[in-house]
């Protein structure tokens, strides 16, 4: 398990028999261990690429059909994985299913009639909206003349007609029962002027159904023939069902056992050949080596070779952090994921991100109003469906229902951080209702400014402390990778950041433990010492960085850690804004009036409900900020490759790996070729 690293990943060489080669492919699309990769140019200089045959292209042609079969097929329950012992065994039960021309027809036949059923209902809604015009259909088409039904609200109807020229020659029969609904007919050489014009006026016009009668008597004819088409369906679903119990579970289990050998087939495109040999070479976790090697020798008997493959390419990334600090990967992997040979920032993410959350929320009312949407988004949205659409639709454009509840999973701590801390400073909703309730006073209140300048000054030393780790992991990420200057450029980032905010404190004169005394700099024992600290720290940066970077690199250390102090201002403006809501909204409701009452009660719902979603908002993405910005610009590069292992899990057939990681048999073998 990767910890503050991604897994340390091997490349790998296997060479082989040709005789072994679908049992080791099958091993290893069961463990999921290996990313299988195109043979190296070394390698292929002795071999040659794998070429398809005919079996393969079988295999393709087979998945393909019993992909389509699963498809049409409602499932049903599967029962006990089956067991396909040879590829041969495969192929022979794919030629056991009869029921390909049965199932197409139904479907095709089932397809055209839900086409006609969407057109019936149409027709039918159509009609049932012209039901004011008694004559036949019939009499409003002619060779020159076409016809409308439009819509819109009367003014729409209004500037239509006035759009229309005379040439047109157009003929509107309005409905007595609903304003802004007519008919319409004129000259088929003007159909494009009306369409221009209806969308200009914001008319929506449809297209009369090609029917003779009047709309009472085709009414009635539609409704039949929809009730034909339904009744049609429901035999089809339930011919479908019944093939369904007798062969979906077969189908299922060949469909599977077919996907996993057109994946080895698709892997075959990256092997090299020999006569009788072949060569794979792949990406492996490094805990996993021994694991793979011992599986390999006991499915091919002892007769295939794995080697480490020396190699200057960038492996791919896997990361594998504790559980619970693996739900937050998905804002690394939001961000960009780590290459292979770099720091993995989740645990730190994992820790700092709820207590910049909490610390920026800081309110017992709003964190428990968030934690319990948070465990409402992690239970899926149970009763979404009563919300106004626009609330649902605007939570789908932000993120997918997965990321949503990851999103949640990783708010849960911050938000019990920011309850503590609400009870802590009394502020609920912006209200202290323990003081009102029971006489609490808070040690620390956000809104006494001896009390915002202490928490600023903590902000301070929290951005001094994540700019210096940034830097740590900055110095020894370029130490491992032996860039030396790099070393001397972030040690003297650390010296340079202690340094200026030392020296900054002496200036401004800060209290803190009897060491800072007097605004007087110069009679300070330590100023010297510290400005010295400061001034090195600057020439290890020009030294290890150029002077232009350099110098580039000092404002941006203290940009860096003033902009920490953002905690307490999201903090203070999101405790302002509840205190003007509080205040303004009760004092209506305190005005005795039942307008102000109302309206009052109305000001408080709304105000907090906006403070609440920005609560969720500012302190999400700039806790995130502060991390993707200040603290991953020390040390972070990003854009690695994700390993992407070869295999799938299987459901319906037996895995050729048991559940000890041992090798089940008997395995796979291809049929001659």
């Amino acid at each position: 398990m990767g910890i503050l690293r991604p897994e340390r990943m091997t490349k790998v060489g296997i060479l082989g028999l040709k005789d072994d080669r679908e049992r080791i492919l099958t091993v290893l699309h069961d463990l999921r261990l290996a990313q299988v990769e195109p043979l190296s140019p070394e390698a292929l200089a002795e071999l040659v690429p794998e070429r398809g045959t005919e079996t393969q292209r079988a295999i393709g042609d087979e998945a393909l059909r019993f992909r389509g079969l699963k498809t049409a097929l409602p499932a049903v329950p599967v029962g006990s994985p089956r067991q396909f012992d040879t590829l041969a065994d495969i192929l022979a039960a794919t030629k056991t299913v009869p029921i390909d021309a049965e199932v197409g027809d139904l479907t095709r036949e089932n397809d055209r009639l839900l086409t006609e059923q969407q057109a019936t209902d149409e027709a039918v809604a159509l009609l049932q909206k012209i039901s004011f015009y008694s004559d036949r259909l019939e009499y409003l088409r002619a060779q020159s003349f076409v016809s409308f039904f439009g819509e819109g609200d009367v003014e729409a109807g209004a500037a239509l007609r006035a759009a229309l020229p005379p040439t047109a020659d157009a003929q509107f029969l309005d409905d007595p029962a609903a304003s802004g609904r007519f008919l319409v007919s004129l000259r088929r050489s003007s159909a494009d002027l009306l369409a221009r014009a209806a969308q200009a006026s914001n008319v929506h016009l449809t297209a009369l159904p090609s029917v003779a009668g009047t709309p009472t008597d085709e009414l009635v004819v539609l409704r039949q023939r929809r009730e034909v088409i339904a009744l049609r369906r429901v035999a089809i679903a339930e011919r479908l069902g019944a093939l369904s119990r007798d062969w979906y579970p077969v189908i299922a289990a060949i469909d599977e056992a077919l996907q996993v050998e057109n994946r080895k087939v698709e892997v075959l495109s990256k092997l090299g050949a020999g006569r009788s040999t072949f060569a794979l070479e792949a990406w492996v976790p490094s805990r996993d080596l021994g694991r793979l090697a011992s599986v390999v020798q006991s499915v091919s008997g002892g007769r295939a070779y794995l080697y480490s493959v020396p190699t200057t390419e960038e492996p791919p990334t896997l990361m594998s952090n504790p559980a619970g600090v693996r739900r937050f990967e998905f804002f690394i992997r939001f961000y960009s994921l780590p290459q292979a040979t770099e720091w993995d920032p989740t645990l730190v993410f994992a820790i700092v991100f709820p207590i910049f959350f909490g610390l920026m929320l800081g309110d017992w009312g709003y964190g428990i109003t968030i934690l319990l949407i948070c465990l409402w988004m992690i239970n899926g949205f149970p009763g979404a469906r009563y919300l106004p659409k626009f609330g649902r639709t605007f939570v789908k454009r932000i993120m997918g229902p997965q990321g949503m509840r990851q999103l949640a999973y990783a708010l849960l701590p911050g938000c019990a951080l920011a309850i503590a801390l609400g009870l802590y400073w009394d502020a609920f909703f912006g209200y202290p209702l323990l003081a009102r309730l029971f006489g609490y006073v808070a040690p620390i209140n956000p809104l006494r400014s001896s009390d915002v300048a202490l928490l600023l000054i903590v902000a301070g030393f929290v951005g001094l402390g994540m700019v210096t780790l940034g830097f740590v992991f900055g110095l020894l990420k370029e130490y491992f990778h032996h860039h030396y200057r790099g070393v001397i450029g972030k040690a003297g980032g650390i010296m340079f950041a202690w340094g200026v905010a030392f020296v900054g404190l002496c200036v401004i004169g800060l209290k803190t433990g009897g060491v800072l005394t007097t605004s007087d700099s110069t009679s300070n024992p330590f100023f010297l010492v510290y400005l010295t600290v400061l001034v090195v720290g600057l020439l290890l940066m020009i030294g290890g960085e150029g002077v232009q970077n350099g110098m580039m690199a000092l404002i941006e250390v203290v940009s860096h850690i003033l902009s920490y102090t953002r905690l307490i201002g999201i903090l203070l403006a999101s405790v302002v804004l509840a205190l003007i809501i509080n205040s303004i909204g009760g004092g209506l409701v305190l005005g005795g009036t039942v307008v102000g009452v109302i309206l009052g009660l109305v000001i408080i719902l709304i105000g907090q409900s906006f403070n609440v979603i920005l609560g969720v908002f500012e302190p999400g993405i700039q806790g995130a900020r502060l991390i993707f910005v200040e603290y991953f610009s020390k040390f972070y590069t990003g854009n690695g490759k994700p390993f992407r292992p070869f295999g799938a899990p299987r459901t319906h057939t037996v895995s050729s790996i048991t559940p000890d990681g041992l090798v089940a048999g008997p395995i796979l073998q291809s049929p001659p070729t």
